[in-house]
């Protein structure tokens, strides 16, 4: 596929936005790579964060957690902790403020489950981010395939974290990197995507159709499509051998 010249777009706003700009950048991005590591490297990168007010309300909702995990009645108190981590920890921790209390509490599946029907786009994403630290196998799948039907770009990248890279089918995955497209969520976000992407025939003819689609309607091609795309030419798979993950039905 030819891919066409971009050319980088002119900034016109003052320094100061710059600035901001690189700040804001470089705290989602700190945030994006602890969600992603240890509970422990998630709680050390808080507590280096956080003010003294946010560190202290977050010990105690931890400590209230693991004295009381697991569902209780119609609301646990540690589902309540959860609806104030923004309040309390500010926007920009509260994701991570809510996986270290979801962890606390010791929430499996079910717990899971009920949390991420029953509370706000911001504890779903929270949720989202946990399951790769708190269920092992592929039961939680039906939490991610729910977000991957929205168009919540912040869901969106939630939904492609590292629970899905291990656990999504292919089909299912490949549907994921073009809803990723689609929405502009860059495909940075999707977790183990050379992995899955190297060599998969299928998701390349995917991509060169939409490519394909695009073009014909005079829409711009997502420069994220290529960068895809190289992934899965970069080994091809060898003639009469199954496809890496699985052939198409």
């Amino acid at each position: 596929m030819t891919r066409p010249r971009t050319t980088p777009a002119a900034r016109t706003d003052g320094s100061q936005d710059t600035q901001d700009d690189t700040q804001a950048h470089s705290t989602h991005t700190a945030l994006d790579t602890a969600l992603t590591s240890s509970l422990d490297d998630l709680r050390r990168h808080l507590t280096a964060h956080l003010d003294p007010a946010a560190r202290d309300w977050l010990e105690h909702a931890l400590d209230e957690a693991a004295a009381h995990p697991g569902i209780h009645g119609p609301i646990s108190a540690w589902e309540l902790r959860l609806a104030e981590a923004g309040r309390r920890c500010g926007a920009a921790y509260a994701d991570a403020a809510r996986v270290l209390i979801l962890d606390a509490a010791r929430a499996g599946t079910d717990a899971l489950t009920r949390v991420y029907f029953q509370g706000t786009a911001d504890e779903r994403r929270a949720v989202l981010h946990a399951l790769p630290h708190l269920v092992s196998g592929p039961g939680a799948l039906p939490l991610v395939e729910d977000a991957l039907r929205t168009n919540d770009t912040r869901l969106l990248t939630a939904a492609v974290g590292p629970y899905a890279a291990r656990h999504l089918a292919p089909h299912d995955w490949r549907h994921a990197v073009l809803k990723c497209l689609f929405t502009g969520v860059p495909v940075d976000h999707v977790a183990e995507l050379p992995r899955r992407a190297r060599g998969d025939g299928e998701l390349a003819r995917m991509l060169g159709d939409y490519a394909a689609e695009r073009s014909a309607a005079g829409r711009t091609v997502p420069e994220d499509l290529y960068r895809v795309l190289d992934l899965t030419e970069s080994v091809p798979p060898a003639p009469g051998t199954d496809h890496p993950h699985g052939k198409e039905s």
